[in-house]
């Protein structure tokens, strides 16, 4: 966690309350690495009204800080396939924080907080996240909440007019 063992952040559901929260935020330039050049699309309020955004294909949480549970960001999860069947399925996550909580380990925290919940709630051995070669502070954030650095995925994410490398990462279950 941080420097103490006290928890800074938890993970809870998108509710209908958080609609325009989302959708102001969603209007707003996100970080270089994730200027996917796509118009902002509304936050769906009929599905945000019959219950939380998650389910066996994918998922979304907020990140809240406990201190004043203030939304903070936002980390979302898709399943991939290795192969057929169920036991080949693993999640693929992507966290976004809001600026003014980024370089404080809050992003580490919900990082590990969204591996503890996935393996708790799903039966997948998997759980992996990739990121630009050049995002330093998530290759960092990821290692430190348990993620083994697998290696590069050439030219994979086409993001702000060009294709990026990412560089992958992944939890097993019996990491943990």
């Amino acid at each position: 966690m941080g420097m103490s063992d006290t928890p800074r952040v938890r993970l809870r559901d998108v509710t209908i309350s958080d609609a325009e929260l989302l959708d102001a935020w969603n209007q707003e330039a996100g970080s270089e690495f994730n200027d996917f050049g796509q118009d902002a699309q509304p936050m769906p309020r009929d599905v945000l009204a019959k219950g939380p955004l998650r389910n066996e294909h994918n998922g979304m949480l907020m990140i809240e800080r406990i201190e004043d549970l203030e939304p903070i960001g936002t980390v979302g999860w898709h399943k991939v396939h290795y192969g057929p069947g169920p036991k080949s399925e693993a999640w693929n996550f992507g966290i976004e924080l809001r600026p003014a909580a980024r370089g404080q380990g809050l992003g580490t925290e919900a990082q590990r907080l969204l591996a503890e919940f996935l393996f708790a709630t799903y039966d997948l051995n998997r759980i992996e996240a990739s990121t630009d070669v050049e995002n330093l502070p998530e290759q960092r954030s990821l290692e430190k909440a348990g993620f083994v650095r697998e290696g590069i995925q050439r030219g994979a994410q086409f993001r702000a007019g060009a294709y990026h490398d990412l560089v992958t990462y992944s939890r097993l279950r019996g990491d943990r």
